[in-house]
C-alpha cells in the first residue's frame, strides 16, 4: 500500500526516461490534498460498483470481533488492523505482537482482537510513533492462486489517470519499480474518452491473468468507472487475487479522494478517521489553514505556499530547521491567525516562531492585530521574529512597536531567518 508520496516516487521510477525528462513536468513529492480511507470502507465502495471483494465485516470492540467471525462462519478467519499506513502485515504493535494482519482460526479472534483493539501499531510508512488500531476487519479467508499490483494514480506527466499494473503483487511495489520496472505496465487514459479496449487488453496482459479475459476486463472497467466517478486520486489494490477458479478478487482496497470534490460525495468524507490524523492538522482544517507538521524548532507562519518553501528554505541556510509548513492564505482574519498561533506552539519543539507575510490581499495591519493578540492571550513564552512587508505594512510595523510586547523585527527574509536562528542558539 502507498503513501501519497511513495506513489510519486514509484511514478518517477516506473515512467520512461520521456516522460520525466525537461520536456514533461515529473510529478512533484509534497502535500496533497486528498481523503484516504480504511480498507473496510474502501471494499464497501469498491463493492457497490461492482469489484469483487472478499466478503468481511469491521469491528470496533472485541465482541464485535467475535460476532464477526461467526457471522463469516469459517474454521479460519483473517483479522487486519485498520490504520491509514501500508506495511500493515510487517508491522509491530507496541505491545509486542508481531504483525497488524493474521490468519487465525476462529476460536483465537477474542484473543487477538484484545491485543489489537487500542494498540498501536508501527509500520515503515506509519512513522515511528504508529498510529492506532480502533478498527478490525475480519474477512473471510480465500484460496488465492495468484496475486498481482493494480492502481489507478493522476498523473501529471500524462496529464490524467494513469494504470498501473504488474503480474507480481503482495509485496512492495516500490521495490519491485526499483529492481525490475520491465514488469511493471504503465497505461495512460485519457479522461475524456477512458480506457479503450485496446488498452484494457494491454492491463490484462500485463497482470498475466489465466482465467476469463472478458470478466477480468469487465473489473478493470468498474476499478477505473470507480476512480472517475468518486473523484479519486488514487484506487490501489495490492494485491489484485486470483482464486483457484480463476475470479479476480480485491483483497485489499486503498482509495483516495480529491477533497475539492467533497460537495459531491458527503457521504463518503463523513467516513474521515481524524483519529489517523495529525490532531495540528485537524484544527488547521478547521480554520481553513494550510499546516503540516515536521520535525524542526523553528515554527512559521507564512501567507502563500511559495514564500512558505522559501522561508523554510532559508531557515535551514541559516542553520536552523523549520517546525513546520504553515500557509494562513491569502484571506485571514485576526481569529485565524490567533489559531495558526496556537497549532504552532502545541508542537513542544518550537523554540521560536518567525512570522512571515507579504501583503497584498492580506494586510500586514491585520496579521499585527493577531500577532499581538495571540501574544497576549497564549501567554507566549517563546521568541517571535517577524518580517512584514506590503500592503499597509507602515501601520503594521507601528501597531507591533505600540504594543509593549518583547516581539523581535526583521528588515527582510534573510535578516529574519538569522534572527530566529539566533534567538534559541
Amino acid at each position: 500500500m502507498l503513501t501519497s508520496t511513495a506513489a510519486r516516487v514509484l511514478l518517477r521510477r516506473a515512467l520512461p526516461a520521456s516522460a520525466t525528462s525537461s520536456s514533461a513536468a515529473a510529478p512533484s513529492v509534497g502535500p496533497v490534498r486528498c481523503l484516504n480511507l480504511h480498507e473496510y470502507q474502501s471494499a464497501k465502495i469498491m463493492a457497490d460498483s461492482g469489484v469483487n471483494v472478499p466478503f468481511g465485516l469491521p469491528a470496533h470492540t472485541v465482541d464485535e470481533a467475535v460476532a464477526a467471525a461467526a457471522t463469516i462462519g469459517d474454521d479460519e478467519v483473517v483479522i487486519k488492523s485498520q490504520i491509514l499506513a501500508g506495511g500493515r502485515g510487517l508491522g509491530t504493535f507496541t505491545n509486542g505482537l508481531q504483525g497488524g494482519v493474521h490468519i487465525i482460526k476462529t476460536s483465537e479472534v477474542g484473543e487477538y482482537a484484545g491485543r489489537m483493539l487500542g494498540g498501536t501499531l508501527v509500520t515503515k510508512q506509519s512513522g515511528p510513533a504508529g498510529k492506532p488500531v480502533n478498527t478490525l476487519l475480519l474477512a473471510k479467508k480465500m484460496s488465492l492462486a495468484k496475486e498481482f499490483y493494480f492502481a489507478i494514480f493522476m498523473d501529471r506527466s500524462s496529464g490524467g489517470p494513469l494504470i498501473i499494473a504488474c503480474s507480481e503483487g503482495g509485496t512492495s511495489i516500490e521495490d519491485l519499480a526499483e529492481s525490475s520496472p520491465e514488469k511493471i505496465v504503465k497505461v495512460p487514459i485519457d479522461v475524456r474518452t477512458g480506457p479503450t479496449d485496446e488498452q484494457i487488453a494491454t492491463v490484462v496482459d500485463g497482470l498475466g491473468v489465466s482465467g476469463s479475459r472478458d470478466d477480468a476486463a469487465g473489473q478493470i472497467r468498474a476499478l477505473y468507472n470507480l476512480f472517475v466517478d468518486k473523484d479519486c486520486t488514487m484506487v490501489e489494490v495490492n494485491p489484485l487475487a486470483e482464486d483457484t477458479d480463476g475470479k479476480l478478487i480485491a483483497a485489499d482496497a486503498k482509495i483516495g479522494f480529491d477533497d475539492n470534490a467533497e460537495f459531491r460525495h458527503r457521504d463518503i468524507f463523513e467516513q474521515r478517521d481524524h483519529t489517523q490524523e495529525d490532531p495540528r492538522e485537524v484544527a488547521a482544517g478547521k480554520w481553513d489553514l494550510n499546516y503540516i507538521g515536521l520535525d524542526g524548532n523553528i515554527g512559521c507562519m507564512v501567507n502563500g505556499a511559495g514564500l512558505a518553501m522559501s522561508t523554510m528554505d532559508i531557515i535551514s541556510l541559516r542553520g536552523g530547521s523549520p517546525a513546520n509548513f504553515l500557509d494562513v492564505g491569502g484571506s485571514a482574519n485576526v481569529d485565524q491567525i490567533k489559531a495558526a498561533f496556537e497549532i504552532i506552539t502545541t508542537d513542544p519543539a518550537v523554540k521560536a516562531i518567525l512570522v512571515n507575510i507579504f501583503g497584498g490581499i492580506m494586510k500586514c495591519d491585520i496579521i499585527a492585530e493577531g500577532i499581538i493578540e495571540a501574544s497576549r492571550s497564549l501567554d507566549l513564552k517563546v521568541p517571535v521574529i517577524v518580517r512584514l512587508e506590503g500592503t499597509n505594512v507602515e501601520r503594521g510595523k507601528k501597531l507591533l512597536e505600540e504594543s509593549g510586547l518583547a516581539l523581535i523585527t526583521a528588515d527582510d527574509l534573510d535578516d529574519a531567518a538569522t534572527k530566529a536562528v539566533a534567538s534559541i542558539a
